[in-house]
């Protein structure tokens, strides 16, 4: 039985975001004042997540809980603790490749406002580090979170793909049924086009000048995400160096991936695997993705050519 498309209007908002930008293309029947009070909301949104979970303000949430007391019992945004919890889970199923327990480290390299500083890189790299599954207690019931220990959280591989699912609940909440809302790397889709046809979205060539498409795909109801050396890096003796931190060296991660993208229901989900993947490197991710059923694509850069891995949906015909 052929789709039924449906003639609606297409409307693109968007605006400024955790150093960034974001967007929201919509297909809907909305006038002008309801496109105001659509567009208020969205920006309200990612302004409730910068605000709670940026590493860029001393005064986020996420900051001020880095300089909190330890073993005590604080209250914090159910936001950030829904973050928290999810950043903890997959931590967990990924053996630690995700991390959040790195903001010394991002710091020390030049990835937040600071310039790259030797003696905090070699701070970073020499101190034994805990994981935050180690140093973190949640009472997610009660809005309550304690450290056992003093940790230094970044969010910085998880933040935006939140975002992006914060921006599809706003839609759910006007009553939106077709859209596409991105951060950066970071989309999901809510519905398919008015039309019945599914968004289409490219995923980059890992090339920091030109950002040709490296391939287009159809999404509906699910999310995508990527994490690459090509928007953040750094260059130490004429080797590029991606803004993911390995967090066995507290340092950017070495021969990893030129990108990964992974498909995933959520866009946090598809975000954090994303970094992970990174962090595991070509081979050894691949093996996971496969082992778990996830749809990942490896991009690798090999004697000035790139070369492509898949798992999942990535690799079917």
């Amino acid at each position: 039985m052929p789709k039924m498309s449906i003639d609606l209007p297409r409307h693109v908002l968007g605006g400024r975001t955790m150093g960034t930008e974001w967007s929201v293309t919509l297909d809907a029947g909305l006038s002008g004042r309801d496109l105001v009070s659509l567009e208020n909301d969205l920006q309200s949104a990612v302004d409730a997540v910068d605000r709670q979970m940026s590493t860029w303000n001393a005064a986020s949430d996420l900051m001020r809980l880095n300089a909190a007391p330890c073993h005590e019992w604080l209250p914090q945004p159910p936001e950030l603790i829904q973050v928290l919890a999810d950043g903890l889970a997959i931590s967990a199923a990924t053996g630690g490749a995700f991390e959040m327990n790195l903001g010394d480290a991002v710091r020390a390299w030049g990835f937040v406002s600071d310039a790259i500083s030797v003696d905090a890189i070699r701070a970073a790299t020499r101190a034994p580090r805990l994981p935050a599954n180690a140093l973190l207690d949640l009472d997610i019931a009660g809005g309550l979170v304690r450290k056992r220990g003093p940790i230094t959280l970044d969010l910085s591989g998880i933040a935006k793909g939140y975002g992006v699912d914060r921006l599809i609940r706003v839609l759910h909440l006007h009553g939106i049924a077709h859209g596409l809302c991105a951060i950066d790397g970071e989309l999901r889709a809510l519905g398919p086009q008015a039309s019945g046809a599914a968004w289409r979205v490219s995923v980059d060539t890992p090339d920091d000048a030109a950002r040709a498409t490296h391939s287009l795909l159809n999404l509906t109801d699910g999310a995508l995400a990527t994490s690459g050396d090509y928007r953040h890096f750094v260059t130490v003796k004429g080797k590029r160096l991606s803004h993911t931190i390995d967090p066995k060296r507290g340092a950017p991660c070495i021969d990893a991936p030129a990108s990964v993208t992974v498909l995933a229901a959520r866009c946090v989900q598809a975000d954090a695997l994303a970094t992970a993947l990174m962090v595991m490197g070509a081979q050894e991710g691949l093996k996971f993705a496969r082992a778990h059923s996830l749809n990942a694509l490896f991009l690798l850069r090999d004697a000035g050519e790139l070369v492509s891995l898949c798992s999942g949906s990535f690799a079917a015909p």
